[in-house]
């Protein structure tokens, strides 16, 4: 499906990090993982069209397995679509991954969807026994073997990092006629040139100016056309917390955020209140601040890049679970009307 022929969506995802709260106390895994399918539900009750759940392998985040969490939101939600954010494809067998998803979308009634992407650390690589300087070799061999089994069952395949198949089967089968697989992309022209290429729906991790990403959405669109595939979705992904007033989101979350930028981006240095008011900007990356201020990013970055679907991180840096599920439902009631008003977009079904 085209952009053009697209709603545009809005949801929400998370990495269900393990950010020390506001009393300066770890959050603990099960009490994070509650907190996840809480948000799930609300997002679905309020009209949000997507929730997703990352991978990590590490003891400060809770999700290692986006595809059962992901199995628990689907007995608790109706109508939202269900994606990882991401499966990190480079460390995982593509044929399970398929059947995992395959039976997360028969179990949903349909949601499923899969984000395929290297992963921003390295830590599943020793744990399951690969080799790190083959990473991008993992890659692009899981890659090809996903979509292979996507297509066709039985699925004849051959590589370079598992074992070759032969005439086999792949099941269960999804309920859709195929798995939607997005492919994540960190920001460099070789990676957005694959999915181009491959023709597959596209996110943009926007965490540095969002207008330096336009010629990374216009060469996918290039590499698309010269290669005669159709130019597929773009999606945009962005740290979020809103409240009905900027300056109230803005107090809120400064001491969250700039506690998870310390823990998690420690190469971006210690941020400071001039420096997080700056990235909330109307023209920075960060999502903080009124559902008007929202609204207007994101209306503002679709003229920059053309994208048709945004995720919000949300939960970041410990913040409350009654300040999140506001800041979801803001986001469902209040963004996501105007931001299709204005664009001219009917409504997701």
């Amino acid at each position: 499906m085209s952009a053009a022929a697209s709603p545009f969506e809005i949801g929400i995802f998370t990495f269900g990090e393990l950010t020390r709260d506001a009393h300066g106390k770890p959050i603990a895994p099960a009490q994070r993982l509650s907190d996840i399918l809480e948000w799930a539900r609300v997002a679905d009750q309020a009209g949000l069209d997507v929730f997703g759940v990352g991978e990590h392998h590490r003891e400060d985040f809770a999700v290692s397995s986006p595809q059962v969490v992901l199995a628990a939101a689907a007995a608790q939600t109706e109508r939202i679509r269900l994606t990882s954010t991401v499966t990190v494809l480079s460390s995982s067998d593509p044929v399970r991954i398929h059947e995992d998803f395959a039976t997360l979308d028969q179990l949903s009634g349909g949601r499923a969807e899969i984000t395929a992407g290297r992963g921003a650390y390295i830590e599943s690589f020793p744990l399951f026994g690969q080799e790190l300087e083959r990473y991008d070799e993992f890659f692009e061999d899981r890659l090809d073997l996903l979509l292979k089994i996507r297509a066709q069952n039985p699925v004849t395949w051959s590589g370079s990092t598992r074992p070759a198949l032969d005439a086999a089967g792949v099941w269960p089968r999804p309920l859709q006629d195929e798995l939607p697989v997005w492919l994540a992309v960190g920001g460099t022209p070789q990676s957005v040139v694959r999915g181009g290429v491959l023709g597959l729906p596209l996110y943009l991790a926007i965490l540095g100016e969002p207008a330096r990403f336009k010629p990374l959405a216009d060469l996918y669109r290039r590499a698309a056309a010269e290669a005669g595939t159709e130019p597929n979705r773009i999606g945009v992904t962005s740290h979020f917390y809103i409240e009905p007033t900027s300056q109230g989101a803005r107090d809120a979350f400064y001491p969250h955020y700039a506690g998870y930028i310390a823990q998690n981006m420690p190469r971006a240095g210690r941020l400071d209140r001039a420096g997080f008011d700056a990235w909330a900007g109307p023209h920075g990356a960060l999502f903080a601040g009124s559902p008007a201020e929202a609204v207007d990013k994101i209306l503002w970055e679709h003229e920059v890049l053309g994208h048709s679907r945004f995720l919000a991180q949300v939960g970041l840096g410990g913040i409350g679970q009654k300040e999140t599920l506001r800041s979801i439902e803001l986001l469902a009631t209040e963004v996501l009307p105007q931001v299709r008003a204005a664009i001219g977009q009917p409504a997701a079904v």
